[in-house]
Formats: C-alpha cells, structure tokens, sequence
C-alpha cells in the first residue's frame, strides 16, 4: 500500500476531496473529471469489487488497515481535523476514496430487461440513493435516468445506495419526453406511479413474460403530464387518510409488487 502522510489542506494532491458539501459545485465538476467520491470502507470495497478502479484514497489514521487497495493507489493519511477541514465535514466513516467513473450504456442496452424503473427528474440525491438501493434489494433489473434527474455517483446517493449503485445497471435518456417511444418499442407495458393512479397495485396483474417499467417522479411535482399520458396510472391504496409516500419508500412497495 503506497502509504503518503498530509498535513496541508491545500496540498493539490487532495484537490479531488476539497469542499465535498457544495452540492452545486461537486455535481458539476465531478462528472466533467471523470470522477466520483465513495465515503466508507465497505462502500470503496464493493465499487473496487464492481470494477471501479480508484484513483486515490484519503483517511485518517485510525483506518489504517480497513481497506484493501492496488499498490499503484495513493493512500494519503490524514489527521482528522484536516479531513474536516478539507472537505467540509466530519467524515466519521473514516475513509473516502477518490474513483473513475465508467461510460454509462446506451439506453437500448439494457430494454432487454424484465422490470425497469424509470426516475423522471428525481433531483433529490438521497431519494436517488435509496431508490438504488430498494431496487437492488427487491428485483429490479435496470433503472432508467431521464436528462435532469440527479446523480447516482454523487457521494449522498453512493452512501444513502450503500454501493447499490454499482450492482444495478442503469442510463440516462438524451431526449424526455420523447424516448419513452423507445419504452413502446421494446414492447414494455409502462406504468405511472401517482396517488391518482386509476389501478392498486393490489389488483395489478404481470405474468412473468410481461416487461414492465415503473414511472416514478420527484417529490412535490410528481411525474410531468406527459409521462403520465403516456402510462397507465397505478397507486398504492393508502388508509388513515393519507395521500402518499415519499418516492424513495413508495418505489420500495411498488419494486416488491412487480417483482412478484
């Protein structure tokens, strides 16, 4: 392991770690370096075991021994008053590592799948993060990004995912709203999920031949009118009065129903 002790917080060889909470800011210039942020041992463990190759990693003392990585990966060790310092919070997990991001597949890629989940404008990181994560979890075979919806490799949706993001294959559509004729094409049966949803999924029928995509939206807006003109409204029958769910906790119930 290629051991370097900093004490500097403007050492330019930390500059990929520098200012990690400013959201703006690391959202734009992560993508554009080829690069995204992993925080936590086993999060750096399993984007290594996906084929992520690491760039550099950065962690306190105390750490030491908590990660495996390839002898040509700098491991700068760092107290953890600089760690906070340099990145703008206290990074209790202990390690980050700095990773190359990997080409996404074309969208066609992977509309062979059985059951697909398509987030429209989920701008939200944690949502994103944990929608990852249920689908992983709950039988989903690919997820779907329309052009603004938020990143699955920004560090909040990595951790929130807790490295789901990288077992879950997933694109980004280049034109929304028209590539959901893409959707058609591939012969999916496509479903809105919205509280005013015309079907329960409690009376939602699949066998297993039937392709399915799961419509979900942002908090708030929901899914755009046009996306739901071009679905079949579904909704999860709700009591005590309540109208919804938060999008990360629906998806959850939805991915459980379609995937049995």
């Amino acid at each position: 392991m290629r051991l370097v002790e900093v004490s500097d917080p403007a050492d330019p060889r930390l500059a990929d770690y520098r200012a990690l909470t400013d959201v703006a800011l690391r959202s734009r210039t992560e993508p554009e370096l080829g690069l995204f942020i992993a925080e936590g041992a086993l999060v750096i463990e399993r984007a290594q075991r996906a084929g992520y190759a690491l760039r550099s990693v950065l962690l306190s003392g105390k750490w030491l021994g908590s990660i495996t990585v390839p002898d040509e990966v700098p491991v700068y060790v760092a107290p953890e008053e600089l760690m906070r310092e340099l990145t703008g919070f206290h990074v209790h997990r202990g390690a980050l590592a700095a990773v190359h991001r990997r080409p996404l597949p074309p969208v066609e890629e992977l509309l062979s799948r059985r059951r697909i989940a398509v987030l429209e404008d989920v701008n939200t990181h944690t949502n994103v993060g944990a929608i990852f994560r249920g689908a992983a979890a709950l039988g989903i075979d690919a997820i779907l990004l329309t052009p603004s919806c938020a990143d699955p490799l920004y560090r909040r949706s990595v951790r929130v995912s807790m490295g789901a993001v990288f077992a879950l294959p997933y694109a980004r559509f280049a034109d929304w709203p028209a590539d959901l004729q893409l959707l058609d094409r591939a012969g999916f049966r496509v479903l809105a999920l919205t509280p005013d949803g015309a079907l329960g999924l409690d009376e939602l029928r699949l066998d297993r031949e039937t392709r399915a995509a799961l419509l979900l939206g942002a908090e708030g807006p929901g899914l755009t009118a046009a996306a739901r003109a071009h679905a079949e409204g579904v909704r999860i029958p709700m009591t005590a009065g309540m109208d919804s769910l938060n999008v990360a906790a629906a998806a959850a119930v939805a991915f459980w129903v379609l995937a049995h």
